[in-house]
């Protein structure tokens, strides 16, 4: 997603210079524990680009700097990263946090469900020369669930930006992956997007 207001851009690079935000989880209580830590998406696992390879960079312990659009305050220091790019204006960001229970892991991904669904309100009222529209693609039926969420943003020099969020869970890791490019919900990729959704939730574990 990008944009061009210093302020309103910071927040928002990691996901148009392909920032990965995962959050990573241990199984349910009920489910013997699994060895190391949760998978990440692979480059060629995104909504494919018409003209470009992906590319990804390592796997990072902590949160991403710049913090993503909307759900980034809420990301705890323990969250481990992978930013996504292509040659042109797409990005993409997975973030993974693992929680100590699966009952805290299902209040994380409320809040963070919560915060997107108030995301175009709170940005247009952080940043007054962007107008922001929102929509909500619905519930994906993988592990323990996962939700997608559309923003588009305009400022007013002319910049308009669409971007793809969703949040999903299994056991006590709960991840956040985001795609943004220029353009309005017209170019957003939903059915690719919820695509690379399931992949990432159910590479968890």
């Amino acid at each position: 997603m990008y944009v061009r207001s210093r302020g309103f851009r910071a927040a928002v690079t990691a996901l148009a210079a392909g920032a990965a935000v995962t959050v990573a989880a241990v199984p349910a209580t009920a489910t013997p524990p699994k060895s190391g830590p949760p998978a990440f998406l692979e480059p060629a696992e995104l909504p494919p680009h018409p003209t470009s390879d992906w590319y990804a960079a390592a796997v990072t312990a902590g949160q991403p700097d710049p913090l993503p659009m909307c759900t980034g305050e809420a990301l705890p220091s323990t969250a481990s990263h992978r930013r996504y790019w292509t040659e042109y204006d797409t990005g993409a960001l997975q973030v993974t946090v693992v929680e100590r229970s699966t009952q805290r892991a299902r209040q994380f991904a409320a809040l963070l469900r919560e915060n997107l669904a108030d995301c175009a309100r709170k940005v247009m009222e952080q940043y007054p020369d962007i107008t922001a529209t929102q929509k909500y693609y619905g519930r994906l039926d993988v592990e323990e669930g996962a939700h997608v969420y559309g923003v588009h943003t305009v400022a007013e020099w002319g910049a308009s930006d669409i971007g793809l969020f969703s949040v999903g869970r299994d056991g006590r890791a709960v991840t956040v992956v985001q795609w943004g490019q220029m353009g309005t919900f017209a170019h957003a990729q939903v059915a690719d997007f919820k695509a690379t959704t399931v992949t990432a939730v159910g590479k968890l574990y």
